[in-house]
C-alpha cells in the first residue's frame, strides 16, 4: 500500500486516534478559474445597487443642466432643438426619477417641465426678430415638441410612482422594524 504523505507526530484527533494527512493532487487551472469566476459572479449578484442620492434641488439642477446641454448640442449639429434634444430630455428625466432620494420623489416629475421650458427658451430660434421673435420661437418650440415634454414627464411620474408604491413594503420587511411598528403599519 502506497501512501503519498503521512504526518509524523500527528496530534490525536477527537476520538483519540492520530490523524493522517491525505495527499491531494493540485487542482487544474481551469477548475481554479471556474471557482474564482463563480465567486465573483456570486459577489456581483449579492451586491446592492447604489442608493439614490439626488436631492430635490439636485434633481432640478441636473435635469435642467443636461437638457440645456442637449439642446445646445442639437442646435450646433442640427440647427435647432429637435429629436436629439427630445431623446436627451427623456433620458435625463428617467435618470432623475431613478436616482432621486425617496424623501424627494415628487421633485423629478416637477423638475421635468421646468427643465424643458428652460431648455427650449435658451435654444429656441429667434429668427432675427429681437425679443418678439425669440418669444415666438419659444412658443413654437413648446408647441411642436409637446410630445417629448409629455413623454419625459409621464415617464418620470411613472418611475416615481412605482418607487413610492414599493417604499412602504420595504419598511415593513425591514429587520429594524419591530413587531409593534409592523402591526401599526398594517392598520
Amino acid at each position: 500500500m502506497d501512501q503519498h504523505s503521512v504526518r509524523s507526530g500527528a496530534a490525536p484527533g477527537p476520538g483519540g486516534e492520530a490523524t493522517v494527512g491525505v495527499y491531494r493532487a493540485p487542482r487544474p487551472r481551469q477548475a481554479v478559474m471556474a471557482t474564482a469566476v463563480r465567486q465573483t459572479v456570486h459577489r456581483l449578484r449579492t451586491a446592492q445597487r447604489p442608493r439614490p442620492r439626488l436631492t430635490g434641488l439636485g434633481t432640478g439642477l441636473l435635469t435642467t443642466a443636461v437638457t440645456v446641454t442637449g439642446g445646445g448640442i442639437d442646435v450646433l449639429l442640427f440647427d435647432g432643438p429637435g429629436v436629439f434634444f427630445g431623446l436627451v430630455f427623456v433620458a435625463v428625466c428617467a435618470a432623475a426619477a431613478v436616482y432621486v432620494r425617496p424623501y424627494d420623489l415628487v421633485a423629478a416629475p416637477v423638475a421635468a417641465p421646468i427643465a424643458f421650458a428652460v431648455g427650449i427658451a435658451l435654444t429656441a430660434d429667434s429668427g432675427g426678430g429681437g425679443l418678439a421673435g425669440h418669444l415666438l420661437g419659444v412658443f413654437t418650440g413648446l408647441a411642436l415638441m409637446t410630445g417629448w415634454l409629455y413623454t419625459g414627464t409621464v415617464l418620470a411620474a411613472a418611475i416615481v410612482g412605482i418607487r413610492a408604491l414599493r417604499l412602504p413594503s420595504r419598511r415593513r420587511r425591514s429587520p429594524r422594524c419591530s413587531g409593534v411598528q409592523r402591526e401599526r403599519s398594517r392598520r
